[in-house]
């Protein structure tokens, strides 16, 4: 199966080895790509261990209505592997059924914080 983070690579190759823990994302754009992969593939696990325990939510829940559908990445400061901390600017598409099965296209745009924490990035919130 290709990735659903954009980038031409198999899942497994690629967001994959981040979601069953063989390894961690080396930058914060490779984070929020494997974030935007876990919602994608229903990974709510993944996205609470890559969340800062100060601003994580008690549930983070995954939403079978909403179908993720591309990912573009629109910017990104700092958040290479020799920084602590980045912001990556995105527009994630998807799609949602509402009442009477009806599909929806929708665009969530967001600049997200990340930051290094006991040698892994971590998403903090959305900037």
């Amino acid at each position: 199966m290709r990735c659903p983070c954009g980038l031409d690579a198999d899942y497994d190759a690629c967001c994959g080895r981040y979601h069953r823990g063989d390894a961690t994302a080396p930058t914060a754009e490779r984070l929020m790509r494997s974030r935007y992969s876990a919602f994608a593939v229903g990974d709510a696990a993944y996205l609470a261990r890559t969340w800062h325990p100060s601003t994580r939510p008690g549930d983070v829940g995954i939403d079978a209505a909403t179908r993720w559908t591309g990912l573009e990445i629109l910017g990104k400061s700092g958040g290479s592997a020799l920084d602590t901390e980045g912001t990556v600017r995105f527009r994630a598409h998807y799609t949602e059924r509402g009442k009477g099965g009806r599909l929806s296209e929708h665009s969530l745009d967001e600049n997200s914080r990340f930051v290094v924490m006991d040698n892994a990035w971590v998403y903090v919130s959305a900037i």
